[in-house]
């Protein structure tokens, strides 16, 4: 009996150890183009990739959740100024920064999002605890900073998120902005001259745990020289987040106004549970053949439940990284990485 009790023990022991664990992280897609990096810019750019994605990993071998994976990999890119999310954040048209997130579990579709907020130091810890502590889903605004009180946050001077190149970007993107509307009066036809860069950026992770559990989460400082309280696809669930467990867990960025419109995160989930489609057939379909000829650019990470990892786009490049039980740390960030 002792001995089958060993082998018991034993042979759970490897059924533990093959179950999938997977996450892959994002940090923008858009005109990453390579000529602009110094070799130690580059460097830097990946080494925070490496940090994150193994932050979450680490999370996963040791037996831990899928969301606390995302959170740990966000929170790092958060505090980065690499990335515009966070400390890096962009700058609003009146110099301000507005932040936005959202996270969703797998297990029974319950998700929290906050749009708007400009003292939370990390905004997808806000969303996780709108998800775990309220009866609502999405909270903006002073609306959601009075919650985080509540809930005993601490919050930071709007100042925090300030960093040298994204202000430079604002003078920029208003310059363009300024010089257009003098043309045509209209905020809209202005718009329309910023290039994309403006226009997209944003951080992100899904994983897959060893219960079989499926999550993702996404947050950003939104759009360069944005106005009138624009909110993006970031923290809204279905369009820049979406995990289900019976299909994937996804995460998007680009411009946000067409993932909105066509429901990217949550499309790509349904082409998998009703069509039947792999990850990879359903997300470069989405990215490729959806987006693309609208105009629609920017990319996404997928994880299914097998632990698959698929990160198509249709920009220059994209800040990427992926680990699973089977995969090895992959780090990218232009297109032939």
């Amino acid at each position: 009996m002792a001995v089958l009790g060993l082998l018991l023990v034993a042979s759970n022991q490897v059924t533990a150890q093959a179950k999938p664990i997977a996450i892959a992280i994002h940090g923008g897609a858009g005109t990453i183009d390579k000529s602009r990096f110094s070799k130690d810019q580059e460097m830097a750019y990946r080494a925070k990739l490496e940090e994150a994605v193994e932050a979450g990993y680490a999370v996963l071998s040791a037996g831990g959740e899928s969301l606390d994976a995302i959170t740990s990999a966000i929170n790092i890119l958060e505090n980065s100024e690499f990335f515009n999310a966070g400390k890096g954040a962009v700058y609003t048209y009146e110099g301000q920064h507005e932040l936005d997130a959202s996270i969703m579990d797998g297990r029974e579709r319950q998700a929290g999002a906050v749009a708007g907020v400009k003292h939370i130091k990390n905004p997808i810890d806000l969303a996780r605890k709108v998800m775990t502590d309220s009866v609502h889903v999405m909270l903006s605004g002073e609306g959601a900073e009075q919650f985080a009180k509540q809930q005993g946050f601490t919050f930071v001077d709007n100042s925090y998120f300030d960093t040298p190149h994204r202000f430079e970007a604002l003078q920029k993107a208003k310059q363009k902005l300024d010089a257009a509307q003098k043309q045509d009066k209209s905020y809209q036809a202005a718009h329309h001259v910023l290039p994309d860069e403006f226009k997209m950026g944003t951080v992100g992770a899904v994983a897959l745990d060893k219960q079989g559990n499926l999550a993702a989460g996404t947050s950003t400082g939104g759009m360069t020289a944005k106005r009138f309280g624009r909110i993006g696809d970031s923290p809204v669930i279905g369009a820049g987040t979406f995990a289900d467990n019976r299909s994937c867990a996804v995460s998007a960025t680009g411009h946000g106004e067409y993932f909105i419109r066509y429901s990217v995160a949550s499309d790509i989930c349904a082409r998998v549970q009703y069509q039947s489609q792999s990850i990879f057939e359903a997300g470069n379909d989405v990215i490729h053949n959806v987006l693309a000829p609208i105009g629609g650019t920017g990319g996404v990470i997928i994880v299914d439940s097998k632990g698959n990892i698929s990160m198509p786009f249709n920009t220059k490049g994209m800040y990427r990284a992926s680990k699973s039980n089977v995969q090895p740390t992959y780090v990218g960030i232009f297109k032939k990485d």
